[in-house]
Parts: structure tokens; C-alpha cells; sequence
């Protein structure tokens, strides 16, 4: 692949607080030719001001602004709009390393049948940073299987080979909102090949304004849906509205159906041929820890100890959640202090993990 063009689309809304660390990441990349589709959806506060700034003084910066459309829209608007040959996603309160666009085109290079790749992930928390790790979990490389069960990149890490993806499959569908990105990978894994590159390139801002915490309860929803959808064309659940159940209102009765779910799956599982079963293995055991999540923020212990004791997988929980469960089932009084035990140990580990901003050197001047 000779020097591709890569077009970056980058949607903002009330972006103000993050939204130049992001564009200026870009802008700082070692790979030069790039042009940025930074699409204004009709933001309230001082987005659009800052995205001409930064077109006044660099014109590979393009900007679209209108009113508010929605993300799907405006996704879709900027694919529209893109003259590359690869589409890079970039979110308008993460950062992208120097390095990530020249990492992912010589990926291309080295695969010019990829659809798609991704990257690795730091977390960006405040002033620190928790370092990424390599995920075993993408090393079978069935892509395909794995994206049957949960979203396979992080949007904004992923850059998109137009050369491969047939231009009608490079559509976000709106009926799959605030998971629009799970239903697109799925669909072009489905098809075509993928990779990631193991090394962290972005850093990921985790805040409570995001549109993943904004939106939690609707993207919950939607992911069940996705995966219900999934497993009923591979005839891997026998009720599939238990998944759509459950996002209507964790109960005693939904949360039993979903571990039944969880059961019927792993015999399914296990009568599949090597190396196919250890690719649904690993998805299957993702799916049960997002819905053990999801289970466990009800703050119910009761449906959460039904959950694992139906599925049988006290022992893939961690010990201080499996202690204060237990506790918290048998003398419910002490349910609040053992999940604010469980928060405290869980926010001095992260703390522990992570490492000053300056200590990042891509992140040094941006976050």
C-alpha cells in the first residue's frame, strides 16, 4: 500500500474541556498525511470556536457544523465526507500517541487483506494514567467468534481499510444506538479479517461526562440485544428474549433466565470443534462478566449470589467481591459497608497501578 490518505473522523459535542488535547494528539502524529473531519453536532459550549482555531493555523483540519444529530449521524456524515483510503475514529476526550497512525498503516502494509484493526489502551484518570497490558484473549485471532459477545475494539483506537470494507457495510445503523460500534465491528468481522496491535496508542479518558457513563443503561441495552441477535443465528440460546428481558429490569425471574442462558451457551460450547470452542469459550466468559456487572450494580446481593450460584462461577469473581457477597447475602445490613469496602480497595488499587501524567511522555503537554 503506497502512502494512503488516512481521513480522520472526529464528531464533538460539548467537547470544550477535552476536545483541543484531542485534535492537537492528531495533529502531533509522525505519520503526516491525514486530513481531519472534525464535525461540530450542534454543541452549546465553546467546541466549535476551539475546532477553527485549530483549522486557522493547519488546513487539514475541516470542519462541518450544524444542529444537534446524533452520533450515528454524524459518524455516518463524516464517513461520507472522508477522501482516504483508510478511516481512522478519534473521540473528541481521548488522546492518540505519536505513533498510532504510523503503527496502523504499516499494519495495512504488511496486510492488505485487513479490514480493520485497533489498538492497545492506557486509561487516563485525572492527573494519572493506568499502563495497558496486552489481552491474551486476542491472540486466537478468531475475530469473527469473538465479536459475537462484546465490542472487539475501542472505538476511538480503530482505523478502517476502505480498500476491503465494501463502502455499503461502512454504514453505523441507527437501531443499534450507543452500541452503534459493536454492530459495525460484528458485521465486518463477520466477513472479513481484523487485528489489533497489542501496544497502548490511545489513551482513554474515563470521566463521568463521557457518553459511556452518560448513557450506560441505553448502551447496556442495546449490547444485549446485539449479542441476543448473535447467538440466536448460531443457535446458541434457546431464550433469546431472556437477554432482552434483562435489560428491561433486573428481577429474581430475569436474572435466573440469563444464567440458564449462561449454562445453555457452555454446553453448546463445549460440543464445538478446537480451535473454534476456545474463541466461544473466551466470549461466552466475557458476556457472563458483563452481565455479572450488570447484575452486581443493582446493589442487590441476593440476585447477584443467584446469578453465581446458578452459573456455578463463584470462583472467576474476585476473593474481596466473593467475601463481601457472601456477607452481604447473609446479614444484608452489612450490604452498604462491604460494597463501599469493595469501591474504596478498588479505587487504592487503581491508584496503585497508575502513574503521573508526566511520566507518559505522549501525554505530556496534552492531558
Amino acid at each position: 500500500m503506497s502512502v494512503p490518505l488516512i481521513s480522520v473522523v472526529l464528531p464533538v459535542y460539548n467537547g470544550e474541556p477535552y476536545v483541543a488535547a484531542a485534535l492537537e494528539s492528531i495533529l502531533r502524529q509522525d505519520y503526516g498525511r491525514f486530513e481531519v473531519i472534525a464535525l461540530d453536532d450542534g454543541s452549546t459550549d465553546r467546541s466549535l470556536s476551539i475546532l477553527q482555531r485549530y483549522r486557522n493555523v493547519d488546513d487539514r483540519v475541516r470542519i462541518v457544523s450544524r444542529e444537534n444529530r446524533g452520533l450515528v449521524a454524524t459518524l455516518n456524515e463524516g464517513i461520507a465526507l472522508a477522501r482516504g483510503d483508510l478511516i481512522a475514529r478519534m473521540d473528541a476526550d481521548d488522546i492518540s500517541y505519536p505513533s498510532r497512525f504510523s503503527r496502523q498503516v504499516a499494519l495495512f502494509a504488511q496486510q492488505p487483506e485487513l479490514a480493520m484493526s485497533g489498538t492497545g489502551i492506557d486509561q487516563l484518570l485525572g492527573n494519572r494514567v493506568i499502563r495497558g497490558k496486552p489481552n491474551p484473549i486476542y491472540q486466537s485471532g478468531d475475530w469473527h467468534i469473538l465479536s459475537l459477545f462484546f465490542t472487539i475494539f475501542l472505538h476511538s483506537t480503530v482505523m478502517f481499510n476502505r480498500r476491503v470494507v465494501p463502502e455499503d457495510m461502512l454504514v453505523y445503523d441507527a437501531g443499534y444506538v450507543h452500541a452503534e460500534d459493536f454492530d459495525l465491528f460484528r458485521r465486518i468481522a463477520r466477513e472479513f479479517p481484523a487485528a489489533m496491535i497489542d501496544d497502548s496508542l490511545v489513551a482513554y479518558r474515563i470521566h463521568s461526562d463521557s457518553v459511556t457513563s452518560r448513557h450506560k443503561h441505553q448502551m447496556r441495552r442495546t449490547h444485549l440485544k446485539i449479542v441476543a441477535e448473535n447467538l440466536e443465528r448460531q443457535s446458541l440460546n434457546d431464550d433469546p428474549d431472556a437477554l432482552h428481558d434483562i435489560g428491561a429490569g433486573v428481577t429474581l425471574d430475569t436474572v435466573r433466565r440469563v444464567a440458564d442462558c449462561i449454562l445453555t451457551l457452555e454446553r453448546k460450547i463445549a460440543k464445538q470443534a478446537a480451535p473454534a470452542s476456545s474463541s466461544y469459550a473466551d466470549g461466552a466468559l466475557c458476556f457472563f462478566y458483563f452481565l455479572y456487572q450488570l447484575i452486581a450494580d443493582e446493589q442487590r446481593p441476593e440476585l447477584t449470589h443467584e446469578f453465581l450460584t446458578r452459573t456455578g462461577k463463584w470462583q472467576v469473581i474476585r476473593r474481596r467481591e466473593r467475601y463481601g457477597l457472601r456477607s452481604a447475602f447473609h446479614a444484608p445490613w452489612l450490604c452498604r459497608f462491604s460494597d463501599g469496602a469493595t469501591r474504596r480497595a478498588d479505587a487504592l488499587a487503581r491508584y496503585c497501578q497508575s502513574v503521573p501524567v508526566k511520566m507518559v511522555p505522549p501525554l505530556q503537554g496534552l492531558a
